[in-house]
Order: C-alpha cells, then sequence, then structure tokens
C-alpha cells in the first residue's frame, strides 16, 4: 500500500513515512492509492471480534510496512479496557426514540479524539524507535485534539509536542486538561485568535520545507494519516454492533468542524461498509452545512467565526475537507491545486454540479444547530433518557431527529462527556444536576497551569520551537 498526495506532486510512500510526514510537501493530504475494499465475508468473519482485534484486520490494510506481530502489540496495547472503561471500547446506545449514540469518549482526556490519538502515540514511538529518530509534534486544537495529543504522547521517547489553542476560547475543563500538565516534553501556547489562526500557523510552518526538515515537524491535527486510519476502525465496530446483519443498512451522523472525523466515515463507506447516509452535523459556523446544501465552499476568516457554546467546532475552514473533494473531483490533483487556490484568495468554490454524486454516489447529507437548539436537545434527552449529552453530541441528535427518513437506523458519534462543558449543561438542565466525573479529574481546575500566550505570529511560535529543540 503507497500513499499520495491530493496535490499529486509527493512520490508515492509507505505507511510509517506518511505516519511521521503530516502535511505532504506539495502542500496537500495524504491518502491510499486505492481504498481497500471489505467483502461479506470479511465483515462476518469480524462480526464477533474484540475491538482490538478488529482495529488489527482493518489497520492491517493499510499499514502493510509493519510487520503483523508487531502491529497487533501496537493495537493489543492501545485499546484496552483499562484505558477505556469498557471491554467494548466503543459500546452502542439507543435513546427511546431509536437514535443511536456511539460511546467514543471513555478514554484519557473523556473526548472521541483519544480513539485515535492512543494510537497514533504507540504507532509514533514504535517507528521512532525503530529507525532511531526523533519528532517534533506541532499540532492548532478547537478544544480536544491538544488534550488527547498530549496525554498520548507525554513522557513519549524522542518526541516533543507544541500545541496551539486560541486564547481564552475553550471550556474550563479543556484548558485545565492541556495545561496543567508539567511533562517537559509538552508545550502549551495559547495564540490570541480562533482556531482558524492556530491551524493557518501549523501549516505555514509544515510548508517552511527547511524549517520542517531541520526541527523534524510533525502534526497529530487529523491531516496526519494514522489519525484517519485509526477512526475508520470505529465506523466498522459501530456497524457491527447495531445491527444483525450485513444486509442492514446504518447512517452516521457526525458533529463536524473540521471533517477529519466524518472523512473516516467515508472511506469506510468506500471501503464497502454498508453505509446508506453520512450525515454532517455543524454548529452557527456552517460553512460545511451551506456546501452540501448548495455546493458553495465558502471557508470564513476568523473575525466571521463564531465562537459557540460547541466550541470544538469553532472552524470555518476545514482541513480534511481536501481528502474528500479529492474523491468527488475523481482524484484529479490538478483541479485540487486550482479549487485550493480559490480558498487561500478567501474565495472558495461551487461544485453545485456535483451535488447528485455527493448526496446519491458519496451519501452526504448535512444540517445545521445553535445554542438555542442544543440547550434544548441537552435537556429533552435528559428528560427522556436520564443521560446529559456534551454540547457537540447534542449538535448531532439535533440533526439526526430533523433528517432521519422513516426506518433509518442513525448512530450518532458521541465527541466527548458532558463534564467538560459544566457551564453550557448547567444552562440547558439547571445547576442542580449532578455532572459524572471521573475521580482522578476532580480536582482538575484547580491544578497548576503552564501556558504560553502569544500573538497571532509564525515567527514567535517558530522561535519557541528552536529555543525548546536548541537548548
Amino acid at each position: 500500500m503507497k500513499y499520495i498526495s491530493t496535490r499529486g506532486q509527493t512520490e508515492p510512500k509507505s505507511f510509517s513515512e506518511v505516519l511521521l510526514m503530516g502535511l505532504a510537501p506539495d502542500g496537500g493530504l495524504m491518502l491510499p492509492e486505492y481504498y481497500p475494499q471489505v467483502d461479506e465475508i470479511m465483515l462476518n468473519n469480524w462480526r464477533n471480534l474484540s475491538y482490538h482485534n478488529l482495529a488489527f484486520e482493518i489497520i492491517s490494510l493499510f499499514a502493510d510496512d509493519i510487520p503483523a506481530e508487531d502491529l497487533h502489540d501496537i493495537v493489543k496495547r492501545t485499546y484496552t479496557e483499562n484505558v477505556f472503561g469498557n471491554k467494548a471500547i466503543t459500546p452502542v446506545r439507543t435513546l427511546y426514540d431509536g437514535i443511536k449514540i456511539q460511546a467514543l469518549s471513555n478514554g484519557p482526556t473523556l473526548a472521541f479524539k483519544d480513539m485515535a490519538m492512543q494510537f497514533l502515540g504507540n504507532a509514533f514511538e514504535y517507528v521512532l524507535n525503530k529507525e532511531n529518530k526523533q519528532l517534533n509534534i506541532l499540532g492548532a486544537t478547537s478544544g480536544d485534539t491538544g488534550s488527547a495529543a498530549e496525554y498520548a504522547l507525554r513522557g513519549k521517547k524522542g518526541i516533543n509536542v507544541f500545541m496551539l489553542s486560541p486564547n481564552g476560547k475553550m471550556s474550563a475543563f479543556q484548558r485545565a486538561q492541556m495545561y496543567s500538565l508539567q511533562d517537559e516534553n509538552i508545550i502549551n501556547i495559547a495564540v490570541d485568535g480562533m482556531f482558524d489562526d492556530c491551524q493557518d500557523i501549523v501549516k505555514a510552518v509544515q510548508n517552511d520545507t527547511n524549517f520542517k526538515e531541520q526541527y523534524h515537524i510533525s502534526t497529530v491535527n487529523s491531516i496526519n494519516w494514522g489519525r484517519i486510519v485509526a477512526q475508520i476502525v470505529y465506523y466498522f465496530a459501530g456497524y457491527l454492533r447495531a445491527t444483525e446483519s450485513n444486509d442492514q443498512r446504518v447512517s452516521f451522523c457526525v458533529p463536524s468542524g473540521n471533517f477529519g472525523n466524518i472523512c473516516a466515515g467515508h472511506i469506510a463507506k468506500q471501503m464497502g461498509l454498508p453505509i446508506e447516509r453520512l450525515i454532517v452535523a455543524t454548529n452557527e459556523n456552517d460553512v460545511l452545512d451551506q456546501f452540501f446544501q448548495t455546493g458553495e465552499y465558502r471557508p470564513r476568516n476568523a473575525e466571521h467565526t463564531y465562537v459557540t457554546s460547541s466550541p470544538s467546532m469553532d472552524i470555518s475552514k476545514a482541513s480534511n475537507f481536501e481528502r474528500f473533494i479529492f474523491d468527488v473531483m475523481e482524484r484529479d490533483s490538478n483541479e485540487i491545486e486550482t479549487l485550493w487556490a480559490e480558498v487561500s484568495t478567501g474565495k472558495g468554490f461551487n461544485l453545485s454540479f456535483k451535488l447528485e454524486a455527493i448526496r446519491e454516489k458519496f451519501g452526504f447529507t448535512s444540517g445545521k444547530s445553535t445554542h438555542a437548539n442544543r440547550l434544548e436537545t441537552i435537556k429533552a434527552v435528559f428528560n427522556s433518557d436520564n443521560e446529559l449529552l456534551d454540547p457537540h453530541t447534542a449538535d448531532g441528535v439535533k440533526v439526526a431527529r430533523e433528517v432521519r427518513r422513516e426506518g433509518e437506523t442513525i448512530i450518532c458519534m458521541e465527541t466527548a462527556l458532558a463534564t467538560k462543558f459544566e457551564k453550557t449543561i448547567y444552562e440547558a438542565v439547571g445547576e442542580e444536576v449532578s455532572i459524572p466525573r471521573p475521580d482522578a479529574l476532580a480536582d482538575l481546575e484547580q491544578r497548576p497551569q503552564r501556558v504560553m500566550v502569544i500573538p497571532n505570529s509564525e515567527t514567535i511560535v517558530k522561535t519557541i520551537i528552536r529555543e525548546k529543540i536548541d537548548k
């Protein structure tokens, strides 16, 4: 299995090479040359596998340069009941009205990002040790990627983590999860701006080829293929848990900002998983909803990106969207170069002539949710099911209920646990309600925090990296 760039100017790479790469040298995103196909016999054989064995079967289709014994060891150490608090790892539950929720947030940081990041941390360590290399991770987070990456990589040999976050834009819990870590290889940097500003800095540094090579820069954002391949696994797991036979089809509703999570669902569908529809749920930052409704992709700048109560989706330029459009445009890298040249000018593009294929061939639809909608959904689910949803998952449930067809089975992808967003939960259901929190995190917000606050500057970030590595 070799990997190519959406921009077409990068030599094919192996899985291990792509794992350490992040953004491609030509500015594109890496994808496999083809998607391996899954048939009914394979699905039947996978139906009763443990999660880590299922992960091995799927990831081995993409990571054939890692010996089977070594890959099995990586996934077995990653997906344990001890780490994820449940033997099923991603159990599926059903609300009173039939909407299903796949639990993805039982890892160390109580967010779905742990599902991929725990794998990525172990895979990084394996490849770096094998090749006797060091790696400096530069990432950007709108809320959950940062803490998931830091918890997965803290103390890992040969790895430093430089994590950018929008100053003051995350919940108190999210900030405390990241900034309270005292490990020397974890460097938190709060940028005055929005998530998109942080993401732009990461991309600018990645595009500085000399700096990237000199300081061995990679990323753990969802532009890293290792994140996507680990997320593909739980779509298969969700389908197998929610169905009894391969004749059944399901739809997935995914709260989406950066398009990484649902991009994994798109690839699972292209591999042959019986997915009916992929439903994109956005918040007030509805650039993706606008695209799937009209075919127009119009990214916004930081000034026109809203600060909302589902902050991990406060994104107006979806990094992983390029992977999907590469497939929509029949993998024509010249078309991608042209389209993203328009994106870089702030104009965006119009693919309304592709809407039929996007809906019929690729199965996409979408909806949006507002602050009032998510409060209403959180309260309604609490009253009907005695269950507390985090604001992002509430966005997903709201959209799923809105677009569900008769007889359609929809699995909503859980984004995080409610305790990460206490302010919004209390606003929805009242402060007398007890919000469950793991004992190990009881005093999280009171712990000492360590973070650098800087202006929106690529130059300053590079200086911080140099000073850390060169000292």
